[in-house]
């Protein structure tokens, strides 16, 4: 089997670059990822590589999605709560606190 033949039935990589221009971030950011094995990739001699597969992957891995409300049972516990203050209560006056250096000289 010839090197052309063997090129055509493996699948393609990209490097951290390729796939950085394409997740719209830095190669680092990539490299860092994958060091920290937060996402896919294939260690190969010239460092870290991805197949097309592994940036779907990843595209799934950061994407966001809204979350689902369920109008007709609302969750009253799990939804967040204001503290009510009364006007009546007078505010509390805030001051800030001296310097380290003032405070370590004396």
């Amino acid at each position: 089997m010839n090197s052309g033949q063997m090129n055509q039935s493996l699948p393609p990589t990209y490097s951290p670059a390729e796939v950085a221009e394409a997740l719209d971030c830095s190669e680092w950011w990539v490299k860092e990822q994958a060091r920290r094995r937060r996402i896919p990739f294939i260690r190969s001699g010239s460092g870290y590589r991805f197949t097309r597969t592994h940036v779907e992957e990843i595209f799934n891995i950061f994407e966001e999605r809204p979350e689902q409300v369920n109008t007709s049972e609302t969750n009253t516990s799990s939804a967040r709560r204001r503290t009510f203050v009364p006007f009546d209560v007078p505010a509390v006056q805030l001051r800030a606190r001296p310097p380290r250096r003032v405070r370590n000289a004396v």
